[in-house]
């Protein structure tokens, strides 16, 4: 039996607006878009839409504030969060080693764990490593949870 405190439950609202931002600074990246305009397009197009209309999957209603917020703050902190997690890597890796997702994802972990203390470092953990299972394959599932977890060390004592 541990002793650490449990993670409170995910909200599903915060867990479909980490999903969304993900996917847009992934975008973002992709195609160079203003910020502005990639986030009113989430706001009107992606976040809480059909998933897959054959099996009427709806994305659950993303909390906007928060996904805004995640959006605008890692982008415009990424210089900074991208040396947290080059410091983390393994020496010999970079950050062009990582994919595209892999980048978004570990950049709004760490905005999250450096700027959003009102959210649990682990929950942030537990949250980023299940995103991460949609996205990469299990080996890195635990690079994402081994290196979250080094850098909330850091981050949050």
């Amino acid at each position: 039996m541990s002793n650490a405190p449990a993670s409170p439950a995910p909200r599903p609202e915060r867990s479909a607006a980490r999903l969304g931002a993900v996917q847009a600074l992934y975008q973002q990246d992709m195609t160079g878009n203003p910020l502005p305009l990639l986030i009113t397009e989430f706001h009107r197009h992606r976040l809480g839409a059909e998933m897959d209309e054959a099996r009427d999957t709806v994305m659950a209603e993303a909390d906007l504030p928060f996904f805004d917020d995640l959006v605008t703050g890692a982008h415009a902190r990424a210089e900074e969060l991208d040396a947290l997690v080059a410091s983390a890597l393994a020496k010999g890796w970079t950050l062009n080693r990582l994919d595209r997702p892999m980048r978004a994802l570990l950049r709004l972990a760490v905005y999250e764990l450096v700027a959003r203390t009102d959210v649990p470092r682990a929950t942030i953990i537990d949250e980023y490593i299940e995103l991460s299972r949609g996205f990469h394959a299990e080996k890195d599932v635990k690079f994402v949870n081994g290196l979250l977890d080094t850098l909330a060390k850091r981050v949050r004592g």
